[in-house]
C-alpha cells in the first residue's frame, strides 16, 4: 500500500503521460519492446483495425526482460502477435534495440532498406511512457507525424495487472524523470510540464519511489 497522498501524485503523473491521440490509419505501427505483452496485443488490435498495414516489433533484452523474454523482446511480441492473428507477412522485426532512440532509429534504418515510406506511424508504447515515446520519437524522426496509443487503462488497472505499486509509481517517477532531462541531452524535444506536474513528482521522490531515476549525465 502508498499514502493517499502518494497515489494522488502517481494518478497525475499518469494522466500527463496519456498523449490523448486518436488512433488513425497510418504507414507503419511501432511497437516499442518492454516487459508488457500489452503493447503487442495493442499493436495487433489496431493492425486488425486496418490502422496499419505493417508493424515493425523493436527491442533486444533488458535487466527486466533477459529471463521472460529470452529470445528478445521484439521476437516474443512478434510470436505473440501471430496468436492473435497477425499474419507473418505484416510484421518485421527489430532485435537489437536496447533503449527508446534506438528503437526508433533502427526501425527506421529497416523500414527505408524495404523501401516502406513511412509519413505517419502509430507509436504503441506501455501506457506510463506514452508522453516519453512521443517526444523521443519526435526528436529522432522528425519528419514522421506520430500518433501515440497504448492499452487503454486507468492508473489503478495498470496497478492490478503487475500487483506492485511501488514499482509502477517507482516507473512513473523514472519516466517523468527522463522528460525533464533528456531534453537536455538532445534525446527527446521537450515537453512543457505543468506545476502540478512537477509538485507531484518531487513529492514522489521525497518519498522514496527513486528506483527507476537514472543518473542525470548517462543515457
Amino acid at each position: 500500500m502508498i499514502s493517499t497522498q502518494a497515489w494522488a501524485d502517481a494518478q497525475r503523473l499518469w494522466d500527463f503521460q496519456q498523449m490523448g491521440h486518436e488512433p488513425r490509419p497510418c504507414s507503419v505501427a511501432i511497437g516499442l519492446g518492454s516487459h508488457d505483452l500489452g503493447v503487442a496485443d495493442t499493436t495487433a488490435e489496431l493492425y486488425h483495425r486496418g490502422m496499419a498495414p505493417v508493424i515493425v516489433f523493436t527491442g533486444a533484452t533488458s535487466r527486466t526482460t533477459r529471463e521472460r523474454m529470452p529470445r528478445g523482446e521484439a521476437e516474443h511480441y512478434r510470436e505473440r502477435a501471430i496468436e492473435l492473428g497477425v499474419p507473418t507477412s505484416a510484421i518485421i522485426v527489430e532485435p537489437d534495440a536496447r533503449n527508446t532512440g534506438e528503437n526508433l532509429r533502427f526501425s527506421r534504418a529497416l523500414l527505408e532498406a524495404r523501401g516502406i515510406p513511412v509519413s505517419s506511424a502509430l507509436l504503441v508504447s506501455k501506457p506510463y511512457e506514452e508522453r516519453r515515446a512521443y517526444a523521443t520519437a519526435c526528436e529522432v524522426w522528425p519528419e514522421v507525424e506520430w500518433v501515440s496509443a497504448s492499452t487503454p487503462m486507468c492508473f489503478a488497472q495498470y496497478v492490478d495487472s503487475l500487483q506492485d505499486v511501488h514499482l509502477v509509481v517507482d516507473m512513473l517517477v523514472g519516466a517523468q524523470q527522463r522528460l525533464e532531462v533528456y531534453p537536455r541531452q538532445g534525446f527527446m524535444i521537450e515537453q512543457p510540464i505543468p506545476d502540478d506536474v512537477a509538485v507531484a513528482y518531487e513529492r514522489l521522490k521525497a518519498a522514496g519511489f527513486t528506483s527507476r531515476l537514472v543518473a542525470e549525465e548517462a543515457r
